[in-house]
């Protein structure tokens, strides 16, 4: 198995800060059941009854200026006012979730391998039966690849929703509490400790060495193959860009300065609209400017425009072929996200 590439010193500092192992470590092959952030530890997460696995890596828990400065070339007006933000422990996937993974979900594969071996579904453990039990997609129109790539690719064209019940299912699937980073979550641990546009500084000519982006693909590529950040965290710039919890407020930094000098896992909890929320990164249909770590992508109802249903699908955008996620897995989970589920329902076409 490989090894994650040892992180650069001021990441390795904050790791050690925290008590939290260097994610140069051997992954372990099964979930730890940390109870401090000194027990965090890389892992392979299994989806059982598959072959499928992903790999998660630890997040030290700390503080960073969430957004950028007005001096900051390329910045948006919704990427401030920055705030200093504190964010407790989480592991993360080191990559982005793969179309192999998501099918297992999405069109019921794990339920279909157990009635083709004749599994007593009445007699599964509970777990198993919240998994067989969870809401699942409607059958997509067409093939949401779009051509672009399946076997070990990033999932694309999901809706919001959809990614937040993909990882509904595999906390019952797992037994272990996996989500949607929030922003503050997402953007913490693209940065690493870096405090520039991008986690590896502020020269976009080396963009090419950490991300597929506009310039150098013509669609979503496999996990891995750039260089990863100091954490470990491979295509936090361009690929896909990624869906985090958050529903989106053009102000939200504003409201999040209001909780003080220092504001404690903020999070914008998402309503029952469809629209909008926000997914960061940047993809491989962007711009150099739209990878930075403080850009912020925005959903809308033109991420749908092909889409002959009416109402139109919760579970997929046919139009957004640059969009996915990864799962983040908090060590304690903060209050307000305890038991939290999409709020969005299929026919009452709040978009």
């Amino acid at each position: 198995m490989r090894r994650i590439p040892k992180p650069r010193p001021a990441a390795l500092l904050l790791l050690a800060a925290f008590g939290v192992a260097a994610p140069s470590a051997r992954a372990q092959e099964a979930p730890p059941t940390a109870e401090t952030a000194a027990q965090m530890k890389p892992y392979v997460q299994d989806i059982a009854g598959s072959k499928l696995k992903f790999e998660m890596v630890p997040i030290p828990g700390g503080t960073f200026v969430l957004g950028s400065g007005e001096d900051e070339e390329d910045r948006k007006e919704d990427e401030g006012p920055t705030v200093k933000v504190e964010i407790a422990p989480f592991w993360m996937g080191a990559k982005e979730v793969t179309w192999d993974e998501f099918d297992e979900y999405c069109f019921s594969q794990d339920i279909k391998r157990k009635e083709r071996a004749g599994v007593d579904l009445a007699n599964q453990s509970e777990a198993e039966k919240k998994a067989d039990a969870s809401t699942r997609p409607t059958k997509p129109y067409a093939d949401m690849t779009f051509g672009l790539g399946h076997d070990g690719n990033p999932a694309i064209c999901m809706t919001h929703h959809s990614a937040m019940e993909y990882c509904r299912w595999l906390s019952a699937k797992t037994g272990f509490n996996y989500r949607l980073p929030t922003e503050a979550e997402w953007e913490y641990a693209c940065r690493a400790g870096s405090t520039t546009p991008y986690n590896f500084g502020k020269d976009k000519d080396k963009l090419g060495d950490y991300a597929w982006y506009v310039e150098n693909a013509q669609g979503p590529q496999k996990g891995g193959q750039k260089k990863p950040n100091a954490w470990g965290l491979y295509d936090m710039h361009g690929n896909v860009a990624e869906w985090c919890l958050d529903f989106y407020k053009p102000d939200a930094y504003a409201e999040f300065a209001k909780m003080g000098d220092l504001a404690t896992r903020p999070v914008i909890l998402p309503t029952a609209k469809e629209y909008p929320y926000v997914a960061r990164g940047g993809s491989w249909d962007d711009d150099a400017e739209d990878l930075r770590s403080a850009s912020r992508k925005v959903s809308n109802r033109e991420w749908s425009v092909q889409d002959p249903q009416r109402p139109q699908s919760i579970w997929w955008h046919t139009d957004a072929t640059f969009v996915g996620f990864r799962v983040v897995r908090p060590l304690v989970e903060q209050e307000n996200l305890l038991g939290f589920r999409s709020p969005v329902v299929k026919g009452k076409g709040t978009r």
